[in-house]
């Protein structure tokens, strides 16, 4: 008895049969089948044969496996970014498509886009979905979402946080760099998404506890010396650089301060 079987390419494309030879397959099965232009995935929808005889046959090599369909997934969203770049050119958009991903099901794609300003994409969405043969959303990301999606290296030389094991983008302030002493030159406490460096964040707290053990600049303290004036300090040496009343400089550990004037 022949195993004949109905398969879609796309979610809402055309009905084709294929001849499954001896390979037991369920509706909603993935086969990768043979179309005579070369191997494609396709999705089992019926398990009935055609009710027109002589239609010609496509074979069904085997049944799909996972690497087979991220293989088809990663293709079907490559094709749809180019389509979504060419389609919003030809609108005039003023758009960057970053990236476009698929559902588990295949039928539900996400373009995720940056843009300067708000975009109408109402009649691009339209295109998409009818050239596509599936449901569009497009969704705008800001500048520290768009470095995630597409990913590089950071200013340390490492991957980038958000990219690697950030899961949200706490808040980040130029209090934080200057509490970390670091120079306020927005080339180097910036990150490749035109935002300050996430990393700031991460041990502003320590920096902020230590400097208020820290006594100030220009402030007098006594040292084992003498009495002295702050002339910097070292929080990560946790030390303190006076000038004695002679004009000597010393530099003296923090706990080992008498006290502050």
């Amino acid at each position: 008895m022949d195993n004949i079987i109905g398969v879609k390419f796309r979610s809402r494309g055309k009905l084709v049969h294929c001849d499954a030879g001896e390979i037991s397959l369920q509706v909603n099965d993935y086969v990768v089948v043979d179309t005579g232009r070369g191997l494609d995935v396709a999705k089992v929808v019926t398990l009935e044969a055609p009710s027109q005889p002589g239609e010609q046959l496509m074979m069904v090599v085997r049944q799909a496996e996972e690497e087979d369909l991220e293989e088809v997934r990663r293709n079907l969203e490559k094709e749809a970014l180019s389509r979504c770049n060419e389609m919003a050119a030809q609108l005039g958009l003023k758009m960057k498509p970053l990236e476009a991903r698929y559902d588990s099901k295949g039928e539900h794609l996400t373009i995720f886009f940056s843009a300067q300003e708000r975009v109408d994409f109402r009649d691009l969405v339209r295109k998409l979905s009818h050239a596509l043969e599936t449901r569009v959303e497009l969704r705008q990301v800001r500048a520290r979402d768009e470095a995630k999606l597409l990913g590089s290296v950071g200013k340390c030389g490492y991957p980038l946080c958000c990219q690697n094991f950030l899961t949200s983008f706490a808040s980040v302030s130029i209090k934080m760099a200057k509490e970390q002493s670091l120079a306020l030159n927005p080339m180097k406490i910036s990150g490749i998404c035109g935002r300050l460096l996430c990393c700031l964040a991460y041990e502003s707290k320590e920096y902020a506890a230590m400097k208020k053990k820290m006594p100030q600049l220009k402030q007098e303290i006594v040292t084992p010396w003498g009495k002295a004036r702050v002339v910097s300090t070292n929080l990560f040496k946790e030390t303190v650089t006076v000038q004695l009343d002679n004009e000597v400089i010393k530099e003296i550990a923090l706990d080992e301060l008498i006290q502050r004037g």
